[in-house]
């Protein structure tokens, strides 16, 4: 890796906390050239329309992924109610053909409520740490939470508003997520209870597919109400402590969205589809500092940003591999 890309290692995860994107200070020669050429260029801004004109508008990856999350989260419900006990429990916490799976944001608000670290929990959570690094661990919340998908479509709602000038997306402080991430951690150590667990929306439904409705839908349902009129995806993009804990384990992770410079047109579709559009700080003019970026560890890997793309410059990627075929 080279300095410029560990620079914006680094950057990426300041940015996952809650810190802005930068200007590059520096960039590499060959990105430079690119920069240069784009720069004026009344080719590329044919070319750019030519690519418009015949991109087709596919959701591949939407597609896939939705069908993905589907089934995992049906998968909990027929095993308990055919009771094959092939998955047992629910996504916080379960036991696949035996072995014990457990969400690494709910172990963690276990331990700390318990103030000690349980043989059990350390065993479960390995799996599933070595899963989502090897994944990317926020590709955990576009491919597997059900709150992720019923969020996903009061988005369209909310943006089918926005654009009939119904109302405005009101964006709010990026930090305040790791914010609540402390404060949450501090109150499992301090009560002793899991405080998270009982408003987590994600828990709260995959609980009610499994075991039926609960009131505590009515809060699930004030959020996506929130989403809807005020803010979207607010939950995901400024409260969630899942997401964070599921960010920093996919840091290294060698599965990643990859952009590509030189096939770049800059118009920004990406970014506007995007839940989390400051990891794609680099598809603006002049931001790339390589040819080649892959996209920080707050990226879901939904695959939105690849779908929309008509000049292929978002692909998805897996370290190491690409060179090898």
């Amino acid at each position: 890796m080279s300095q410029l890309l560990k620079r914006r290692f680094f950057e990426q995860i300041k940015v996952m906390f809650g810190a802005e994107p930068s200007k590059p200070t520096e960039i590499a020669p060959a990105a430079q050239a690119i920069h240069f050429y784009k720069k004026g260029n009344r080719d590329l801004i044919a070319e750019k329309l030519h690519a418009r004109a015949h991109a087709e508008h596919k959701n591949t990856w939407r597609n896939r992924r939705w069908i993905t999350l589907i089934l995992a989260n049906l998968l909990f419900t027929f095993s308990f109610f055919l009771d094959i006990q092939v998955l047992e429990g629910a996504l916080t916490a379960s036991r696949f053909v035996g072995f014990h799976l457990i969400d690494l944001n709910s172990a963690l608000q276990v331990m700390l409520a318990h103030k000690h670290i349980i043989n059990n929990l350390l065993i479960g959570t390995g799996t599933v740490l070595v899963l989502w690094a090897l994944l990317g661990g926020r590709t955990f919340c576009s491919w597997v939470c059900p709150y992720h998908l019923l969020a996903e479509w009061a988005e369209k709602i909310h943006l089918y508003l926005a654009k009939k000038r119904l109302l405005t997306d009101q964006t709010i402080d990026r930090r305040l997520r790791t914010v609540f991430w402390i404060i949450f951690a501090l109150l499992a150590l301090a009560t002793g209870y899991t405080v998270f667990e009982a408003i987590s929306p994600t828990g709260i439904l995959s609980r009610a597919l499994i075991y039926g409705p609960s009131l505590a839908l009515g809060w699930v349902l004030l959020l996506l109400l929130f989403e809807v009129f005020y803010s979207r995806r607010a939950w995901c993009r400024y409260v969630c402590p899942i997401g964070l804990t599921y960010g920093m384990v996919g840091t290294l992770s060698p599965v990643r969205i990859l952009y590509r410079l030189e096939h770049c047109f800059h118009e920004g579709d990406c970014k506007k589809v995007c839940l989390v559009p400051h990891v794609l700080d680099m598809v603006v003019k002049g931001r790339a500092e390589h040819t080649h970026v892959p996209v920080g560890p707050d990226c879901t890997r939904c695959g939105l940003c690849v779908d929309v793309c008509p000049s292929g410059a978002l692909q998805f990627d897996v370290k190491g591999l690409s060179r090898m075929l």
